[in-house]
């Protein structure tokens, strides 16, 4: 399955050699799992829903995105290629983080020694993507407590946290 498909605010970079970059640390990631088992990982393991993985990713993106232009527009200076791409990997790790066993998808012995936003920023980094982008990720769950984040990682963490707490309260 092509990432454009699954992840159409990759578009929205305007940054071509980083748009490939994100593309390519895309399918790397998601390079144990078939096209059929990717629509049904799981955007959670602490909660019983029916979102997956690929929806959670593109309704935080989503969310990132108008949210950045708003704060733009008033004037706060938000880099929107590294907002973007940051959004897009915040949870690249949990294709690491989890794997399948039978019909369930559980964390794998990887992932229970590696938390998914250390591995995103490990993939990011392996893919020579900007400093910026792999605070992004580590520091939009609860590892960012100990850092102080910049701008665009305020908002993927936030907008991460709307979309989970939201379905949790379902």
């Amino acid at each position: 399955m092509k990432v454009k498909e699954l992840f159409p605010y990759i578009e929205k970079i305007s940054d071509k050699e980083m748009k490939d970059k994100v593309e390519k640390t895309i399918e790397y990631a998601m390079k144990e799992w078939d096209e059929k088992e990717i629509k049904n990982i799981p955007f959670t393991l602490l909660t019983e829903t029916d979102i997956n993985l690929i929806d959670h990713i593109n309704t935080v993106t989503e969310l990132s995105y108008n949210t950045g232009k708003i704060m733009k527009e008033r004037s706060f200076r938000i880099n929107m290629d590294y907002l973007v791409a940051g959004a897009l990997l915040h949870d690249i790790g949990k294709f690491l983080e989890y794997e399948k066993k039978g019909d369930k998808v559980v964390q794998s012995s990887f992932g229970k020694l590696v938390r998914h936003p250390v591995s995103g920023a490990a993939l990011a980094k392996i893919f020579d993507l900007p400093n910026e982008i792999m605070h992004i990720i580590a520091a939009h769950s609860k590892e960012g407590d100990f850092v102080k984040r910049i701008p665009e990682a305020i908002i993927v963490h936030h907008c991460d946290f709307i979309h989970f707490e939201n379905v949790k309260a379902l």
